[in-house]
């Protein structure tokens, strides 16, 4: 017996150290990954940096050439030198406003994914009828820049005053204003587009085209994104390829939300938002606001 109790208490010892070497390795993997991590994060913001910096040089030398050219073509000049102007002030805004930090699409996917949860869990609980209709409120001074996105209790509805939708549970007198009105997600990706474009277009394909570049362009969410629109039946359809932030027929999703939220702004009207996977294996999504003849 003692023996086989001796054999036992070594086993156990054994198998006690080999647990304790398996975690010991598994902590020095865990802070090699660590580190392996830092390192690439380093290297992504430096390779940033180093893009930046490099288009900062080419302005700044292509502001010299000009600054040469102007000594040499004096019937030029006022073109070249306004030129050369312009080169080294963007060289230098460049060079000194070069960001530091950045967020990953998939980071903002995911922070996206917490709403898209919320607001689909919302629509069922209170069994709302799942349509999503963007509406003007009149106040283009808060942070849902005047829009916000009321999805109605009744397929049947009648949309509320502006005012009415100002609060999240609309509650009027009628019950088929009823429903749900919340900020919406592309209120915020408005307001640098106004501060981007300046002046909003108000006919609708121009307005289109403005949404489209600024995706594309501006922000950068999506890979492609071409407007066809219908003037006379007040409809819009965009056609996105290659969203950064994952598929766009969720609940609110920041792409689609900042189309309807732009248009109802250039039009002062509500707009009812679909999106729909494509069957062209061309467009990944297709986004479709439809104005309402309600101002």
């Amino acid at each position: 017996m003692s023996n086989q109790s001796a054999s036992s208490t070594t086993q156990r010892d054994d198998q006690a150290t080999s647990d304790a070497a398996s975690v010991a390795d598994l902590t020095a993997r865990l802070e090699l990954l660590s580190e392996e991590n830092e390192r690439l994060r380093d290297e992504y913001r430096r390779a940033r940096r180093t893009s930046y910096r490099r288009t900062a040089l080419g302005m700044a030398g292509l502001g010299v050439l000009s600054a040469l050219a102007a000594v040499v073509l004096p019937a030029s000049r006022t073109v070249l030198l306004a030129f050369a102007g312009t080169g080294l002030f963007a060289a230098v805004l460049t060079y000194y406003l070069t960001p530091e930090q950045f967020v990953s699409a998939s980071i903002g996917e995911r922070t996206y994914a917490a709403h898209a949860a919320t607001g689909a869990e919302l629509v069922e609980t209170l069994g709302l009828s799942g349509t999503n209709v963007y509406l003007p409120t009149g106040d283009t001074t808060g942070e849902d820049a005047g829009v916000r996105l009321f999805v109605p209790q009744h397929r049947n509805h009648d949309l509320p005053a502006g005012n009415d939708a100002a609060t999240l549970f609309v509650a009027t007198d009628d019950e088929r204003q009823r429903g749900v009105a919340v900020p919406p997600t592309g209120a915020g990706l408005f307001a640098e587009f106004e501060g981007m474009v300046g002046d909003i277009e108000t006919r609708l394909p121009e307005l289109a085209d403005q949404l489209a570049d600024a995706l594309v362009e501006g922000f950068e969410l999506v890979g492609g994104a071409t407007p066809d629109v219908d003037p006379e039946e007040g409809r819009v359809t965009v056609a996105i390829t290659d969203s950064r932030y994952g598929a766009v027929d969720r609940f609110d999703h920041p792409i689609p939300s900042f189309v309807a939220v732009g248009l109802v702004r250039g039009t002062d009207r509500p707009v009812t938002l679909e999106s729909t996977t494509s069957d062209d294996d061309r467009v990944d999504y297709l986004v479709t606001c439809t104005l309402s003849d309600e101002e």
